[in-house]
């Protein structure tokens, strides 16, 4: 697209509505992860700024997180209650207006979003009053701080918005994208992991740099035909996509329990992955369409992770053909290792039409 893009980002989001719910925590080092107990098996969903400045991160074992801020507040995951809020910032986005001109909201999950004018407000205006606007009709509607990155495109503002952290904004533009970027790490790059990131350094190719001047018939061969002009465009930031409101449609549905002592009784191991599956089934119930494939994952102790599927010859919403299909998948891993952790992963038959992307 052509025109000014931002993205909209919260802060510290799921640490900021608990603290919002808890006005003595502000200001203190607060961890939100499993139970909320760090003495149990979990892992942090997010952390706010005074505990990560401690070195607590998301993913990180809530243990961990013990160990590194023991002064930290532990709190619980409550899912409803991040939807909630999530639902009236995205609702509050929709609402603005961009010089007159009404907006399109792309959701990327609980925190962000893309907001961009429709039709795309000319790069010839300045977008920073829009910018303004959005932070601060979020915090007016939520009381929940957002950073927010203006781009002249969606992954230029992705980028930007990391720049403008916490409660500001940042513009990154082709104009200023090798002076901002050029040198630094290809895994500062939306889209580029650390594996992807270690794979182009065995290339030499280190900064983003380096990404954007390589050879796009060496990326070709290194990653694949799609894959690696894909990587090339990202070193030259560049990217076309609209911003597109259409609803997320997911592919499928999973759950997955940590068990707080391994399992070493595998009928035991066979009753929690029934009981996950008819779990998934509800979920994939809420979606109206059938499971065309089951996927088993299975984390051993003391942390290695196998996963495990398989195509079912018709699609099915059958709770308990499923719960079988799942358990059969337990033929097909080691009986001589305890288990940490079981998930179930159900594939639905895509909507009538196809994924709208």
């Amino acid at each position: 697209m052509t025109g000014w893009v931002l993205h909209v980002d919260l802060d510290q989001f799921i640490a900021a509505v608990e603290v919002q719910r808890r006005p003595e925590l502000a200001g203190r080092p607060v961890v939100v992860g499993g139970r909320g107990d760090p003495t149990e098996r979990g892992v942090v969903a997010t952390a706010s700024y005074e505990a990560r400045a401690f070195g607590v991160g998301s993913g990180m074992p809530l243990r961990v997180a013990a160990r590194r801020c023991p002064e930290a507040v532990f709190l619980p995951v409550d899912h409803p209650a991040y939807d909630a809020a999530s639902e009236q910032v995205m609702a509050t986005l929709r609402e603005l207006r961009w010089d007159g001109a009404p907006v399109v909201v792309e959701v990327l999950g609980w925190d962000e979003a893309f907001v961009a004018a429709d039709p795309p407000a000319s790069l010839d205006s300045d977008p920073q009053p829009v910018a303004d606007l959005a932070r601060a009709a979020v915090l007016e509607a939520t009381g929940l701080h957002c950073s927010v990155g203006t781009g002249d495109n969606k992954l230029r503002a992705k980028i930007a918005t990391d720049m403008g952290k916490p409660r500001g904004s940042f513009r990154l533009t082709a104009e200023t994208w090798r002076e901002v970027m050029g040198e630094r790490p290809t895994d500062a790059l939306w889209g580029v992991g650390r594996k992807t990131a270690r794979k182009l350094a065995d290339l030499g190719l280190v900064t983003v740099a380096d990404l954007a001047a390589a050879d796009p018939a060496e990326l070709a061969a290194a990653f694949g035909p799609k894959t690696g002009p894909w990587l090339g465009r990202l070193g030259r930031g560049v990217d076309g996509s609209p911003v597109d409101a259409t609803p997320w449609v997911p592919r499928a549905h999973g759950r997955e329990t940590t068990f707080q002592t391994d399992l070493e009784d595998w009928e035991r191991i066979a009753q929690e992955v029934r009981d996950l599956t008819r779990r998934v089934v509800a979920d994939i119930d809420a979606e109206g369409r059938p499971a065309a494939r089951v996927g088993l994952k299975i984390r051993f102790a003391p942390f290695i992770t196998v996963t495990r599927s398989l195509t079912l010859p018709e699609p099915t919403h059958d709770p308990a053909a499923l719960a079988d299909a799942a358990v059969s998948l337990l033929e097909r891993v080691d009986h001589e290792r305890a288990v940490r952790l079981l998930g179930v992963r159900l594939e639905m038959v895509p909507p009538p039409g196809g994924y709208p992307r």
